[in-house]
């Protein structure tokens, strides 16, 4: 077994259980992430983090910040990397696959029978019925990444960057892309500064 850094019960195990648990851990996250996107982000912290200690909080907000400034469906570059991280190529490529290919057969064969019964209320309602779990889930992920920043930088800078972030996103329009970049320069251009004048 190959030992990364970060992962704790990748180790001192066979290499198929390793290989059952990744394909577990993101076919459960891919089938119960409605929506896809933010929704399923919550569910692979859950996994990665909380259920088999693979990485740890700080290790998963790196990850997901580095996410949010590729292309490309946030849930599927989480997935690949973390797989190649735990158990590489071939970890990879199982969890690509456990939470891509479950969900795209579901899609074919349901997809229908919800087109026939699209104008039925309770299939109307079906997803709106999880947009307030999965609220709660975001937000509780949302106030862990919070305290973790306030922790680090100190509560009122986190405060100022969060406050910033908000007015880019949301009131300016602007790709989380560039405000990830742009808050990572704020927080290093006092740091690069004083090693110069050292």
């Amino acid at each position: 077994m190959v030992e990364r850094a970060g992962v704790k019960n990748a180790t001192g195990r066979p290499r198929r259980v390793l290989y059952r648990n990744i394909a577990l851990a993101f076919f459960r996250t891919g089938m119960l992430g409605f929506g896809g996107g933010p929704s399923s982000i919550p569910l692979v912290h859950q996994e990665v983090v909380k259920k088999y200690e693979w990485m740890t909080d700080d290790e998963f907000g790196d990850t997901l910040a580095l996410a949010n400034t590729l292309p490309g469906p946030i849930a599927t570059k989480i997935a690949g990397y973390i797989g190649y991280r735990i158990a590489g190529v071939w970890g990879c490529l199982i969890a690509l696959a456990a939470s891509i290919i479950p969900t795209v057969v579901l899609m074919i064969v349901f997809l229908g029978l919800l087109q026939t019964y699209k104008d039925i209320p309770w299939v109307q309602h079906m997803s709106a019925s999880v947009v307030p779990v999965v609220a709660v889930m975001l937000a509780v992920l949302t106030w862990d990444f919070v305290k973790k920043s306030g922790e680090t930088l100190g509560w009122m800078r986190a405060i100022l960057l969060i406050g910033l972030s908000g007015i880019l996103i949301e009131g300016l329009q602007i790709h989380p892309a560039i405000v990830i970049l742009v808050c990572i320069l704020i927080v290093f251009s006092p740091l690069l500064k004083r090693r110069k004048k050292a």
